[in-house]
């Protein structure tokens, strides 16, 4: 008897839950579901003319800019100017060639103020001391174009790092920007052995 009765609910909660589940089932609503869309293409950009890529391979221009074809291209203008080692326009060469002519300031009206000192740089570690030339300096720009903005005129007073100089600072005002890039030209700069050191130039 007790077996029977067992039976009888286990029976009866096997039919309440069927109950329950088709309760619940009941409830449930159909959705539809969109056909599958693949994703979108990006749109590719027309190709820029070969030359173009060539002569903006510096990213210096806007070639989508309307006013690309008015300008100068680099590789236009570096025709006939001495080129470094490297491969870079040698801007002192062409300076002192007259292969260009450049004004000493903005307007042209302040003359060339030529300075013939060099300063010397011990701070540099285990690196050749850095030289300093005013005179190729000063044959381009008078002294107010870094005189006292950028360099304060005064031994100990310039906190120069090579941190600062890649941040456009210091020297990195006109270094990396219109004169040779100082990354990969330490040389240039650091030119003053000391300690032994060797020339690796």
């Amino acid at each position: 008897m007790p077996r029977l009765r067992h039976l009888l609910v286990c029976l009866v909660a096997a039919l309440l839950a069927a109950a329950v589940q088709n309760a619940a089932f009941s409830q449930l609503r159909s959705v539809e579901v969109p056909p599958y869309q693949p994703p979108a293409t990006p749109a590719v950009k027309a190709e820029t003319n070969v030359v173009d890529e060539i002569t903006n391979s510096t990213g210096l221009y806007d070639v989508d800019s309307p006013n690309y074809g008015n300008l100068q291209k680099i590789e236009e203008a570096r025709v006939g100017l001495p080129l470094d080692k490297r491969g870079k326009v040698d801007w002192m060469t062409a300076l002192r060639s007259g292969a260009i002519q450049p004004r000493s300031d903005l307007n042209g009206s302040k003359p060339s103020e030529l300075l013939n000192l060099d300063i010397i740089l011990q701070n540099t570690k285990e690196m050749p001391y850095v030289k300093f030339p005013h005179s190729s300096h000063t044959e381009w720009l008078t002294c107010s174009n870094c005189h006292d903005k950028i360099f304060v005129p005064k031994a100990g007073a310039n906190a120069i790092t090579m941190t600062k100089i890649f941040q456009g600072e210091y020297c990195g005002a006109c270094h990396g920007r219109v004169a040779f890039a100082t990354l990969y030209s330490c040389e240039r700069c650091h030119s003053v052995l000391h300690g032994g050191g060797k020339a690796w130039w």
